[in-house]
Protein backbone atom coordinates (compact mmCIF):
# COMPACT_ATOMS: atom_id res chain seq x y z
CA UNK A 1 0.00 0.00 0.00
CA UNK A 2 0.96 3.37 -1.01
CA UNK A 3 -0.06 6.89 -1.24
CA UNK A 4 1.10 8.26 -4.11
CA UNK A 5 0.58 11.24 -6.88
CA UNK A 6 -0.31 9.54 -10.36
CA UNK A 7 -0.91 10.83 -14.02
CA UNK A 8 -3.65 10.44 -15.76
CA UNK A 9 -2.37 7.80 -19.22
CA UNK A 10 -6.14 8.37 -20.80
CA UNK A 11 -10.12 9.01 -19.53
CA UNK A 12 -12.11 7.27 -22.67
CA UNK A 13 -16.08 7.24 -22.46
CA UNK A 14 -16.93 3.19 -22.54
CA UNK A 15 -20.79 3.75 -22.56
CA UNK A 16 -23.34 6.83 -21.51
CA UNK A 17 -22.22 7.85 -18.10
CA UNK A 18 -19.19 5.33 -18.23
CA UNK A 19 -15.78 5.60 -18.53
CA UNK A 20 -12.33 3.95 -18.59
CA UNK A 21 -9.36 5.50 -16.90
CA UNK A 22 -5.85 4.54 -17.07
CA UNK A 23 -3.58 5.78 -14.15
CA UNK A 24 0.62 5.37 -13.47
CA UNK A 25 1.55 3.19 -10.35
CA UNK A 26 4.01 1.92 -8.26
CA UNK A 27 5.60 -1.42 -9.23
CA UNK A 28 3.91 -3.03 -6.52
CA UNK A 29 0.62 -3.44 -8.39
CA UNK A 30 2.07 -6.10 -10.02
CA UNK A 31 1.30 -7.83 -7.05
CA UNK A 32 -2.63 -6.58 -6.99
CA UNK A 33 -5.39 -9.21 -6.29
CA UNK A 34 -8.87 -9.18 -8.31
CA UNK A 35 -10.84 -7.28 -6.41
CA UNK A 36 -8.52 -5.05 -4.46
CA UNK A 37 -9.64 -1.24 -4.94
CA UNK A 38 -7.37 1.75 -4.56
CA UNK A 39 -8.85 5.34 -2.97
CA UNK A 40 -9.07 8.46 -5.40
CA UNK A 41 -8.45 11.82 -4.62
CA UNK A 42 -8.82 14.35 -7.18
CA UNK A 43 -5.56 16.72 -6.49
CA UNK A 44 -7.50 20.05 -7.02
CA UNK A 45 -10.02 18.89 -4.48
CA UNK A 46 -8.59 18.06 -1.58
CA UNK A 47 -10.80 20.77 0.87
CA UNK A 48 -14.25 19.76 -0.54
CA UNK A 49 -14.51 16.44 -1.57
CA UNK A 50 -13.25 13.14 0.48
CA UNK A 51 -11.25 10.36 -1.53
CA UNK A 52 -13.88 7.63 -3.57
CA UNK A 53 -12.89 3.87 -3.85
CA UNK A 54 -12.67 2.19 -6.41
CA UNK A 55 -12.27 -1.33 -8.09
CA UNK A 56 -8.69 -2.26 -10.13
CA UNK A 57 -10.59 -3.00 -13.83
CA UNK A 58 -7.34 -4.39 -15.09
CA UNK A 59 -3.22 -3.80 -15.40
CA UNK A 60 -1.89 -2.18 -17.91
CA UNK A 61 0.81 -4.28 -19.59
CA UNK A 62 3.36 -3.19 -22.25
CA UNK A 63 6.14 -5.24 -23.53
CA UNK A 64 5.92 -7.26 -19.85
CA UNK A 65 6.10 -4.63 -17.68
CA UNK A 66 3.41 -2.49 -15.68
CA UNK A 67 2.46 0.53 -16.90
CA UNK A 68 -0.27 1.12 -14.57
CA UNK A 69 -3.92 0.27 -14.03
CA UNK A 70 -7.07 1.09 -15.54
CA UNK A 71 -10.59 1.72 -13.75
CA UNK A 72 -13.61 1.49 -14.92
CA UNK A 73 -16.75 3.88 -13.81
CA UNK A 74 -19.98 5.53 -13.84
CA UNK A 75 -20.88 9.05 -13.23
CA UNK A 76 -23.02 9.07 -10.16
CA UNK A 77 -22.43 12.21 -8.40
CA UNK A 78 -19.50 15.15 -7.88
CA UNK A 79 -16.48 13.13 -7.59
CA UNK A 80 -16.69 10.64 -10.82
CA UNK A 81 -18.61 13.34 -12.87
CA UNK A 82 -14.96 15.96 -12.23
CA UNK A 83 -12.89 12.31 -12.63
CA UNK A 84 -14.73 12.09 -16.17
CA UNK A 85 -13.57 15.95 -17.04
CA UNK A 86 -9.76 14.47 -16.25
CA UNK A 87 -7.09 14.66 -19.25
CA UNK A 88 -3.99 12.94 -19.99
CA UNK A 89 -1.35 13.87 -17.66
CA UNK A 90 -3.98 15.66 -15.03
CA UNK A 91 -2.51 14.23 -11.33
CA UNK A 92 -4.69 12.66 -8.97
CA UNK A 93 -3.94 11.37 -5.14
CA UNK A 94 -4.24 7.32 -4.97
CA UNK A 95 -3.61 5.07 -2.25
CA UNK A 96 -3.36 1.09 -2.97
CA UNK A 97 -3.54 -1.24 -3.66
CA UNK A 98 -6.35 -2.02 -0.71
CA UNK A 99 -8.62 -4.77 0.46
CA UNK A 100 -8.89 -8.11 0.26
CA UNK A 101 -9.52 -9.87 -3.27
CA UNK A 102 -11.04 -12.79 -4.07
CA UNK A 103 -9.10 -16.46 -3.45
CA UNK A 104 -10.23 -19.12 -5.12
CA UNK A 105 -8.85 -22.43 -4.35
CA UNK A 106 -6.66 -24.09 -7.77
CA UNK A 107 -9.03 -27.22 -7.34
CA UNK A 108 -11.68 -25.27 -8.84
CA UNK A 109 -11.82 -24.96 -12.01
CA UNK A 110 -15.33 -24.45 -13.22
CA UNK A 111 -16.06 -21.00 -12.40
CA UNK A 112 -18.90 -18.88 -12.64
CA UNK A 113 -18.50 -15.14 -12.75
CA UNK A 114 -21.72 -12.65 -12.30
CA UNK A 115 -21.47 -9.33 -12.92
CA UNK A 116 -24.14 -6.67 -12.29
CA UNK A 117 -24.17 -3.49 -14.30
CA UNK A 118 -20.58 -1.54 -12.84
CA UNK A 119 -20.48 -4.22 -10.43
CA UNK A 120 -18.22 -5.18 -13.76
CA UNK A 121 -15.11 -3.51 -12.66
CA UNK A 122 -13.40 -5.89 -10.75
CA UNK A 123 -14.40 -9.05 -13.29
CA UNK A 124 -12.31 -8.48 -16.12
CA UNK A 125 -9.30 -8.78 -14.14
CA UNK A 126 -10.53 -11.86 -11.98
CA UNK A 127 -11.01 -13.37 -15.35
CA UNK A 128 -7.76 -12.88 -16.85
CA UNK A 129 -6.11 -13.56 -13.60
CA UNK A 130 -8.41 -16.75 -13.56
CA UNK A 131 -7.48 -17.98 -17.17
CA UNK A 132 -3.87 -18.02 -16.70
CA UNK A 133 -3.89 -20.75 -14.62
CA UNK A 134 -7.48 -23.02 -16.07
CA UNK A 135 -6.29 -24.83 -19.04
CA UNK A 136 -9.77 -25.38 -20.36
CA UNK A 137 -11.39 -21.57 -20.57
CA UNK A 138 -14.71 -23.36 -21.43
CA UNK A 139 -15.00 -24.11 -17.92
CA UNK A 140 -15.20 -20.15 -17.49
CA UNK A 141 -18.49 -18.40 -17.98
CA UNK A 142 -19.57 -15.25 -17.24
CA UNK A 143 -23.20 -13.97 -16.47
CA UNK A 144 -23.70 -10.62 -17.19
CA UNK A 145 -26.80 -8.32 -16.24
CA UNK A 146 -27.83 -4.67 -16.80
CA UNK A 147 -31.23 -2.46 -16.50
CA UNK A 148 -30.65 -2.08 -20.53
CA UNK A 149 -28.04 -2.67 -22.90
CA UNK A 150 -26.45 0.89 -22.10
CA UNK A 151 -25.23 -0.86 -18.85
CA UNK A 152 -23.90 -3.99 -20.22
CA UNK A 153 -20.38 -3.23 -20.38
CA UNK A 154 -17.19 -4.91 -21.41
CA UNK A 155 -18.23 -7.51 -23.37
CA UNK A 156 -16.04 -7.39 -26.47
CA UNK A 157 -12.54 -7.50 -23.85
CA UNK A 158 -14.70 -10.77 -21.75
CA UNK A 159 -14.76 -12.24 -25.51
CA UNK A 160 -11.29 -11.79 -26.18
CA UNK A 161 -10.56 -14.83 -23.62
CA UNK A 162 -12.93 -16.92 -25.26
CA UNK A 163 -14.95 -17.58 -22.26
CA UNK A 164 -18.74 -18.10 -22.79
CA UNK A 165 -20.93 -15.28 -21.97
CA UNK A 166 -24.96 -15.41 -21.17
CA UNK A 167 -26.67 -11.28 -21.09
CA UNK A 168 -29.95 -9.87 -19.51
CA UNK A 169 -31.49 -6.92 -19.33
CA UNK A 170 -33.84 -5.92 -17.69
CA UNK A 171 -35.95 -4.23 -20.17
CA UNK A 172 -34.83 -6.98 -23.01
CA UNK A 173 -33.22 -4.82 -24.92
CA UNK A 174 -29.93 -6.79 -25.02
CA UNK A 175 -29.75 -11.13 -24.09
CA UNK A 176 -32.53 -12.58 -22.70
CA UNK A 177 -35.49 -10.46 -20.83
CA UNK A 178 -34.85 -10.88 -17.05
CA UNK A 179 -32.93 -11.04 -14.36
CA UNK A 180 -29.22 -12.18 -15.07
CA UNK A 181 -29.96 -14.90 -11.38
CA UNK A 182 -32.83 -16.43 -14.10
CA UNK A 183 -29.60 -17.21 -16.03
CA UNK A 184 -27.09 -18.21 -13.44
CA UNK A 185 -29.71 -20.85 -11.89
CA UNK A 186 -30.28 -21.79 -15.13
CA UNK A 187 -26.77 -22.81 -16.01
CA UNK A 188 -26.25 -24.60 -12.54
CA UNK A 189 -29.01 -26.70 -13.32
CA UNK A 190 -27.12 -27.33 -16.66
CA UNK A 191 -23.84 -27.97 -15.44
CA UNK A 192 -23.00 -26.52 -11.91
CA UNK A 193 -19.62 -25.07 -11.60
CA UNK A 194 -17.22 -25.71 -8.51
CA UNK A 195 -17.37 -21.85 -7.35
CA UNK A 196 -19.14 -18.86 -7.82
CA UNK A 197 -17.57 -15.32 -7.80
CA UNK A 198 -19.91 -12.01 -8.60
CA UNK A 199 -19.91 -8.06 -8.04
CA UNK A 200 -23.41 -5.68 -8.20
CA UNK A 201 -25.87 -4.66 -6.33
CA UNK A 202 -26.76 -6.05 -3.21
CA UNK A 203 -30.09 -6.93 -3.94
CA UNK A 204 -28.58 -9.14 -7.13
CA UNK A 205 -25.58 -10.11 -4.62
CA UNK A 206 -28.55 -11.53 -2.04
CA UNK A 207 -29.72 -13.81 -4.88
CA UNK A 208 -26.00 -14.94 -5.82
CA UNK A 209 -25.68 -16.13 -1.97
CA UNK A 210 -29.28 -17.73 -1.78
CA UNK A 211 -28.70 -19.76 -5.69
CA UNK A 212 -25.01 -20.72 -4.48
CA UNK A 213 -26.67 -21.74 -0.91
CA UNK A 214 -29.38 -24.10 -2.76
CA UNK A 215 -26.94 -25.93 -4.98
CA UNK A 216 -24.03 -25.96 -2.27
CA UNK A 217 -21.71 -24.12 -4.64
CA UNK A 218 -19.03 -22.30 -2.67
CA UNK A 219 -19.25 -18.27 -3.26
CA UNK A 220 -17.39 -15.22 -2.74
CA UNK A 221 -19.07 -11.78 -3.16
CA UNK A 222 -17.48 -8.24 -3.67
CA UNK A 223 -19.32 -5.60 -2.21
CA UNK A 224 -20.33 -2.10 -2.90
CA UNK A 225 -20.24 0.50 -0.06
CA UNK A 226 -19.39 3.67 0.92
CA UNK A 227 -15.65 4.42 2.04
CA UNK A 228 -13.99 7.60 3.57
CA UNK A 229 -10.45 6.30 4.35
CA UNK A 230 -10.04 2.59 2.51
CA UNK A 231 -8.14 1.49 5.88
CA UNK A 232 -10.31 0.91 8.15
CA UNK A 233 -9.41 3.90 10.35
CA UNK A 234 -12.75 5.78 9.91
CA UNK A 235 -14.75 2.67 10.80
CA UNK A 236 -17.51 3.71 8.14
CA UNK A 237 -17.77 0.99 5.90
CA UNK A 238 -19.37 -1.36 8.56
CA UNK A 239 -20.82 -5.02 7.07
CA UNK A 240 -23.20 -7.33 9.12
CA UNK A 241 -22.17 -10.25 9.20
CA UNK A 242 -23.02 -13.59 10.87
CA UNK A 243 -21.70 -12.87 14.43
CA UNK A 244 -19.82 -9.62 14.28
CA UNK A 245 -19.58 -6.26 11.90
CA UNK A 246 -17.23 -6.26 9.87
CA UNK A 247 -15.35 -3.57 7.50
CA UNK A 248 -15.50 -3.80 3.92
CA UNK A 249 -12.62 -2.20 3.60
CA UNK A 250 -10.09 -4.34 5.42
CA UNK A 251 -12.03 -7.11 5.71
CA UNK A 252 -13.57 -7.05 2.27
CA UNK A 253 -14.82 -5.83 -0.16
CA UNK A 254 -14.50 -9.60 -1.22
CA UNK A 255 -16.25 -12.17 1.53
CA UNK A 256 -17.38 -15.49 1.61
CA UNK A 257 -21.02 -15.30 0.96
CA UNK A 258 -21.84 -17.33 4.16
CA UNK A 259 -21.08 -14.62 6.56
CA UNK A 260 -22.49 -12.09 5.22
CA UNK A 261 -26.30 -10.83 7.35
CA UNK A 262 -27.25 -7.89 4.63
CA UNK A 263 -29.42 -10.30 2.34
Amino acid sequence: MLKEKAKVLFNKKAGPSYFRIGLTCHNGYAKAKPGQFIMVHLADQKNSILPRPFSIHRLIIANGRLQGIELLFKVVGGCTEKLSRCKKGDCLDILGPLGKGFIIPDKYQRIFIVSGGIGVAPLFFLASSLLKKIPDRSTCELFIGGRSKHDILCTDDFSKLDITISIATDDGTLGKKGLVTNLLEKGIKENPPDFICACGPVAMLGSVARIAKKYAVPCQVSIETIMACGIGACLGCAVKGLDKYMHACVDGPVFDATVLKIW
